[in-house]
């Protein structure tokens, strides 16, 4: 405010300075008749200057002298007027300056009153646009909770109610009175999977995340109602691995490879959760499993349908710096055209590296998504320093070009790191 009294106050005085000075300098104001005294005057001087020098020289007498004075007197007093003082000019010359001094300003501030916002002025009043709008926002929600609560009460059956209103406390992170609300809903819409989907979490939120009990019954009914609902199946496999049996965790989560796209992150984040599973659960994935027990156990890999790819992996010498001998490593085959997750996988560490290995149906990590179920396939060794499942920038690996399904010999060597 105070800055811009200041500027406004400077562009005033600027103003002003063009005006006023014109105003207030004295300028000599000439009239007809002061041009006209002034010859007459000049005249009556000259002749007077002659009288004198006729009456040194003896050409007159005194008393012709006298004479001639006098008339020349005479003829002063009716020939020139008095001069008329030119004060009354500068005197009005003055007024105006006052006036516009005074004016200007007071039209000015008139002007910024009347068309202005002198309210913008005062930083009392001032409120920052984002902060208003996030507090009336958040005002404006619990009301809306509130009175929506409230109109639901005299309409129970009002189901688009009820699910707006079990949404909006879960916005909230009041789960207990969502799980409510749900319960409230799945009864106006029973056998909607997505529903008792949404209820079985936000109750297993309720419940201090723990999906055991009624939250299982829930997902059970929902993927009695809709097999291939996504969400039903994670927490499925969820509830599963909460209980420890990660072998039907695994069984749920390879489900929903079979539904989303490859590159997506539902896919990407399962896999990571199906690797997780099988390290627990100490299966061919565990990162403990020689690969010696692979070998004494031909009567498993021969219940793979036969179909398998073998060879060898080693590590650049000029890698074994970057790495720790316990980072993990991931042998793995993929479709060289289809699918991106991989459809058999073993793990390792560096420590084991250079070691031999077979992949087989057997290592499948989607039922119906095998070794044997295509023409060509690419296969490949990563070392994870998170040991996640999931490629990410960092990591080293090799893989090899395109090959049938029933290759060996295989030789990869990891060399290069993924940007």
């Amino acid at each position: 405010m105070t800055v811009f009294l200041i500027v406004a106050a400077l562009l005033l005085a600027a103003a002003l300075l063009f005006v006023l000075p014109t105003l207030l300098r004295k300028t000599a104001v000439v009239k007809p008749h002061a041009l006209r005294d002034e010859v007459n005057l000049t005249v009556l001087r000259d002749q007077l200057r002659e009288l004198d020098a006729d009456l040194a020289a003896g050409t007159i007498n005194a008393p012709a002298y006298e004479s001639a004075r006098q008339e020349l007197e005479r003829r002063v007093a009716e020939d020139v007027q008095p001069g008329v003082a030119s004060t009354g000019a500068t005197a009005d010359k003055r007024w105006t300056a006052v006036g516009v001094g005074l004016s200007v300003p007071l039209v000015a501030v008139s002007l910024y009153l009347l068309l202005g916002s002198p309210a913008g002025l005062d930083p009392t009043k001032v409120t920052a646009p984002q902060d208003q709008a996030h507090a009336v926002t958040e005002e404006q929600i619990i009301n809306m909770i509130g009175a929506l609560a409230q109109r639901l009460q005299k309409e129970p059956d009002n189901a688009e109610g009820w699910s707006m209103l079990a949404r909006s406390y879960n916005a909230l992170g009041r789960f207990g009175d969502a799980a409510d609300a749900y319960g409230r809903l799945v009864k106006l819409v029973p056998g909607d999977a997505g529903l008792l989907a949404d209820y079985a979490d936000t109750l297993a939120m309720s419940l201090n995340k723990s999906l055991q009990g009624e939250p299982e019954k829930l997902i059970a009914r929902a993927l009695a109602a809709d097999p291939k609902n996504i969400k039903a199946l994670a927490l499925s496999g969820s509830a599963a691995f909460e209980r420890r049996d990660y072998q039907g965790a695994v069984t749920q989560w390879k489900k929903i490879l079979l539904l989303v796209p490859p590159e997506s992150d539902i896919a990407r984040s399962t896999v990571n959760s199906i690797g997780e599973a099988q390290a627990q659960a100490g299966q061919a994935a565990s990162a403990q499993a020689p690969m010696a027990a692979a070998a004494s156990a031909p009567t498993a890999v021969a219940a793979g349908a036969g179909v398998e790819v073998a060879g060898t992996v080693e590590l650049d010498a000029a890698l074994r710096s970057k790495v720790a001998a316990t980072d993990t490593v991931f042998i793995f085959a993929r479709a060289a055209q289809g699918p991106r997750f991989p459809l058999a996988v073993l793990r390792k560490q560096v420590k084991d590296l250079p070691v031999s290995f077979v992949l087989d149906d057997s290592m499948s990590m989607v039922p119906d998504a095998k070794l044997s179920g295509f023409p060509m396939v690419v296969v490949g060794a990563r070392i994870s320093k998170s040991g996640s499942a999931t490629p990410s920038a960092g990591d080293f690996e090799g893989v090899t070009e395109p090959v049938r399904p029933g290759a060996k010999g295989l030789k990869i060597r990891i060399s290069s790191q993924r940007q």
